[in-house]
């Protein structure tokens, strides 16, 4: 008993913990329910897909399937890696994959990632470990739908309410680390999962501590309470010292986000496309990065990740044209004695928003318009604002996908409780132009109807596409086998040691 208590005292001394940090608290830590980027970031250390994207977001690779192919254009096999268990020892099965689907289709949940799932026409289990997949009509986003965090459903069979549900405070998965611990403000800890399919992580545990002020991380990271952080391109130009370097290694790539402005185009004053074109014309975005990133970003042009198939390199970011911008305003029914004027809603979580909310407030008003701004904690903005659609602007971000799907944005079916449609963006052309996309697997056909989309959609103008940040990160040089990739550093995170 002794020696049992002597090696439980040591194994707790040497564990190694990687010191995150997260900007605000995960709202359901459930993959079909997680539409915040805390909860995404941490079910992704919780839940498997069934595939998933290789290091460089090119090649599609097996996570939970082992195999999987197409028997032809309409029908998808996965053939499931066995002896993979569940958090609480219970074996995974093609079972929870068929529950997973039939809980994202059901009329029980509110998850935009349930229209991923609209063209399926059956899901069959063929033995425990093999699914069949039944699609009405070929689908170009068919192996992506199911990158999805598969459910298990020995626990949530019998769930009333998953909404609501215990299980997103309490999740069981089949990840490489289990929730250990949920301190709401404070506290999220994960501990590696000794019977990962995968093998056991080499660090022992995850610690999330919930900072939402970003200046609190910086300083955490300064001073080694953080192992890894984001790095803003103030601080790195101007604000970290030599001795940072000698203990942090920095990564930098151009980040698969950008960031908006979004106009409620459910609101009237909206809805004129001159004034949605004034404001255009009355933002200088190149002074925007001079500003806030010192070259540390680029202009962001359109919807789709610069160098993919859908990206359309003939479009243009808009000059700044005050002249032009204040006779479009003219022409809606504006002037200096009725402005038009608005208020930017955003989030104190990224500490660049708010500044670039002041920026574009400074540069609408030389056309005469008029902005207020109102910055708010995270859950607040996503609960009051942005999800109930209560507001005139909000300055947001979306993550790049290289295969978008157009249909989660800028169908008008997708501008309905939960759905990513977030401004009500309606136009018939479009909406026509993605139903027909959605079933075209031809790489040079589709592309080029991702390319009409994108001169489409910036000619609309249901945003201002503002800039894609780089993404700087720093990481403890204690931290030992990371493998930097066009993906990022956290491809082979269960490799990783800590010294």
């Amino acid at each position: 008993m002794k020696i049992l208590l002597i090696l439980f005292f040591i194994t707790k001394l040497f564990a190694s913990t990687l010191q995150l940090a997260t900007s605000a608290n995960p709202s359901r830590l459930n993959p079909i329910l997680a539409t915040d980027s805390s909860s995404s970031e941490i079910t992704g250390f919780l839940f498997n897909g069934l595939v998933k994207y290789d290091k460089d977001s090119k090649e599609i690779i097996g996570d939970l399937a082992k195999k999987f192919y197409f028997k032809n254009d309409t029908t998808l096999i996965f053939e499931l890696r066995e002896g993979v268990k569940w958090h609480d020892g219970k074996p995974f099965s093609a079972e929870d994959v068929l529950f997973t689907y039939q809980t994202l289709i059901s009329d029980k949940i509110a998850s935009p990632y349930s229209s991923g799932f609209r063209f399926v026409k059956d899901v069959k289990v063929l033995n425990d470990h093999t699914i069949e997949v039944d699609y009405k009509k070929p689908y170009f986003k068919a192996l992506e739908t199911w990158m999805m965090g598969i459910l298990p459903k020995h626990i949530l069979k019998d769930e009333k309410n998953l909404m609501n549900s215990s299980f997103n405070t309490h999740p069981i998965g089949t990840g490489p680390y289990r929730l250990t611990q949920l301190e709401f403000s404070k506290n999220i800890e994960l501990t590696a999962f000794d019977d990962y399919f995968e093998g056991r992580p080499k660090i022992d545990k995850i610690s999330f501590h919930v900072i939402a002020d970003p200046m609190t991380r910086l300083l955490m990271l300064k001073n080694g309470e953080l192992d890894i952080g984001s790095i803003e391109p103030l601080v790195m130009e101007r604000q970290l010292k030599k001795d940072f370097f000698t203990k942090f290694n920095i990564y930098e790539k151009i980040s698969l986000s950008y960031t908006y402005l979004g106009f409620n185009l459910r609101e009237k004053k909206f809805q004129d496309p001159r004034v949605r074109e004034a404001l255009s014309l009355a933002v200088n975005r190149e002074e925007l990065l001079d500003i806030l990133f010192f070259k540390h970003a680029k202009v962001c042009t359109g919807p789709f990740l610069p160098g993919s198939n859908a990206f359309n390199p003939d479009v243009k970011a808009p000059k700044q044209n005050i002249k032009r911008a204040r006779e479009l305003l003219r022409e809606a029914g504006y002037d200096a004695k009725h402005p038009f004027t608005f208020e930017i809603a955003t989030s104190n979580s990224s500490s660049i928003r708010p500044y670039a909310a002041e920026i574009l407030q400074y540069q609408l008003q030389k056309a005469g318009v008029v902005v207020k701004l109102r910055v708010m904690e995270w859950q607040a903005f996503l609960n009051m604002v942005v999800f109930p659609h209560k507001f005139d602007a909000v300055l947001l971000g979306w993550g790049l996908s290289p295969t978008p799907d157009p249909y989660l944005f800028w169908h008008s079916d997708s501008d309905k409780k939960g759905g990513f449609n977030l401004v009500g963006y309606h136009n018939k052309k479009m909406d026509k132009l993605i139903e027909k996309s959605q079933s075209i697997i031809d790489k040079e056909k589709l592309g080029k109807m991702w390319r009409e989309m994108f001169t489409i959609i910036t000619h609309d103008n249901p945003y201002l596409f503002l800039y894609i940040p780089n993404s700087i990160t720093a990481v403890n040089k204690k931290i030992k086998h990371i493998q930097p990739a066009l993906g990022g550093i956290w491809h082979n995170y269960i490799s990783w040691e800590k010294e």
